[in-house]
């Protein structure tokens, strides 16, 4: 099955499909605003007239080509092209600033390939069984490993313990605005209509990265030292062998991170980059330099967004659950291409799945080649003046926002989250807890309530599933453990002031 498979996407009519969508799920990964599950929905009626393998192959390409593509964006504007690229922008932005923008792409698109490498040999020979033991995580589970997600917090920080908690805090509150899902209760609301959905992900996204940077260049004018950016250099992707060996740990644990999240449904890669990037910086030999410039940053965010796809596609494949949005819509072309997804897929439809896994791995190579034979041009982009550049990435900005929903209130969003962005900068408030914290909010609340309600109010049920009395465990004590480096670092900090 596996050789039929293979031999079935091997001939000019899908690997042309393959191409088609990787180039439109760069473009569109790369478009702040314009993501991939956008790409993936805009193109699913184009699936219609194709056969079931090209046009599933299709849409796995866009997803690949749109995940990756965020890259482009985040590491050369500071704007995240997609929720999946957010953490790039941290050490990404400063190695362009300096001149290293080719090494921070060329970085990026390598690990991007490696990530997604890994996590289609996760699909193809351990889907299964992991499919299997993600089924059985239920309310309390996933409230344990979201709240456990949520003390990455502590090392996202900042200089300032107290603002980064206010920041996370502020999240987490953002997150809860509206009709409750469970209860139907009204929160901050205030009378209004549009408030009722509360404020979704993508128009919080942009306007604290892109609609915030905006405002900053506005504010602040064009540097002088602008022109330094374009004078770079690359050899290869920008990483020596012994980078690459020094590497080797924050790789494989960021690319089992991506795929661990990717399974769990409603999650994905938005949290994924946001947590590789947190525990990378926690076990770095030095954590001070992250948001510097580092390529430990770029390398952790960008292998587990690009590793989350796999794990997203094994719950699809095997249970027929979709891990994210993309795979919901990837769903729908599965079902109106008379394909169910679940346990006998893989005894009923052999030769199409493994037909997949095989176009899922040429449109990575090709994902590969696209993005690393376009380094120079992307760069190009740089040269192009920011009194020109970045009104017209606002005016993407606000089509993208609008055309996810049609719905202007998204974009009201948008410029309000861009104004808060800008103060927080301002001011110094990082950005990376409130993304965490209202990315995360949501879940945390809608399981903790679901597990109370499956135990009568009993929050020690939460402790008779191993699983969940494990991590609220490990929360405990990375809150102390995070709290104890904080007061050390206080003290020294006091010491050497003294001296």
């Amino acid at each position: 099955m596996a050789l039929e498979g293979l031999l079935s996407v091997l001939n000019p009519g899908c690997f042309a499909v393959l191409f088609i969508g990787v180039v439109i799920g760069i473009i569109f990964g790369s478009i702040p605003g314009l993501t991939s599950t956008m790409g993936v929905a805009l193109c699913l009626p184009l699936t219609f007239s194709m056969s079931p393998l090209n046009g599933i192959s299709m849409l796995v390409a866009l997803y690949v080509g749109g995940t990756s593509g965020g890259l482009i964006s985040a590491i050369l504007l500071k704007i995240p092209g997609t929720p999946s690229s957010v953490a790039t922008t941290f050490d990404g932005g400063p190695m362009a600033d300096r001149g290293e923008g080719g090494k921070a792409l060329g970085i990026g698109i390598l690990y991007s390939f490696l990530g997604t490498i890994l996590s289609i040999v996760a699909l193809i020979f351990i889907a299964p069984s992991l499919a299997k033991i993600a089924l059985k995580f239920g309310p309390y589970e996933y409230f344990a490993i979201c709240l456990f997600a949520l003390t990455m917090i502590g090392a996202m920080v900042g200089d300032s313990l107290l603002k980064g908690l206010m920041s996370g805090v502020a999240g987490l509150t953002f997150s809860l605005f509206g009709i409750a899902s469970i209860g139907g209760a009204e929160r901050f609301t205030f009378g209004l209509q549009d408030l009722e959905n509360g404020f979704q992900q993508l128009p919080v996204m942009i306007g604290l990265f892109a609609v915030a940077e905006i405002l900053n260049v506005a504010v602040t004018g064009v540097k002088s030292n602008e022109q330094k950016i374009m004078n770079y250099k690359i050899k290869g992707f920008g990483i020596s062998l012994k980078e690459f060996k020094e590497q080797f740990v924050n790789f494989i644990r960021s690319a089992l991170i991506g795929i661990g999240i990717g399974i769990l449904p409603g999650i994905g890669g938005a949290t994924s980059n946001i947590v590789a990037y947190s525990v990378a910086k926690q076990q770095s030999k030095y954590p001070e330099k992250f948001g510097t410039g580092v390529i430990d940053g770029v390398i952790a965010t960008e292998t587990s967004n690009n590793s989350s796809i796999g794990g997203a596609l094994i719950p699809l494949l095997t249970l027929g659950i979709p891990g994210d949005t993309v795979t919901a819509m990837i769903l729908g072309g599965l079902t109106l291409h008379g394909i169910t997804p679940g346990p006998l897929l893989f005894k009923n439809s052999g030769p199409l799945v493994y037909g997949i896994f095989a176009a899922f791995l040429i449109a990575t190579i090709m994902m590969l080649v696209v993005e690393f034979g376009g380094i120079r041009l992307f760069i190009k982009v740089l040269e192009v003046p920011k009194y020109i550049l970045l009104p017209a990435v606002l005016v993407l900005c606000i089509v993208g926002t609008y055309g996810t929903n049609h719905n202007m209130f998204d974009v009201w969003t948008s410029l309000l989250f861009g104004v808060i962005g800008f103060f927080m900068a301002k001011h110094k408030f990082p950005q990376a807890p409130m993304i965490l914290g209202f990315v995360l909010g949501k879940v945390v609340e809608e399981n903790l309530i679901r597990g109370l309600m499956y135990s009568n109010n009993n929050f020690f049920a939460f402790f008779q599933s191993p699983i969940a009395a494990a991590f609220i465990l490990f929360t405990v004590g990375m809150v102390i453990w995070t709290g104890y480096k904080q007061v050390v670092a206080s003290r020294k900090c006091n010491v050497g002031t003294q001296k």
